[in-house]
């Protein structure tokens, strides 16, 4: 897999007000965001923004989909089973879904 995972805007968000990404964290779609499975992984569609979004592997999905299973995002890189080699890749993918409001920080 060469391409980035994800497209997301370079807006601002609440999340790059609040801190980085830290994958040692807990994570969550945030409750403004709709998930729609397609065949290339899904459309991502944020209801207060109104950002539509691509997630462009189904095993990123899996991903974004586990993040609220897990105590920390590397949880839900192994659950979806993002091969080892491949993590760094999905780390940029959540960071930048992280800075354009889909997923965000879960209180634990």
């Amino acid at each position: 897999m060469t391409a980035a995972p994800v497209e997301a805007s370079t807006a601002s968000s609440l999340e790059a007000s609040t801190g980085a990404f830290d994958p040692a964290l807990p994570y969550r779609l945030s409750s403004s965001v709709s998930v729609r499975p397609e065949s290339f992984g899904a459309l991502v569609y944020d209801f207060h923004t109104r950002r539509l979004s691509f997630l462009k592997t189904k095993p990123l999905v899996r991903v974004v989909q586990a993040l609220e299973h897990h105590h920390d995002v590397h949880g839900a890189l192994e659950t979806a089973e993002v091969p080892t080699t491949q993590r760094d890749q999905y780390l940029r993918a959540l960071a930048g879904l992280a800075d354009a409001g889909t997923i965000r920080r879960r209180d634990t």
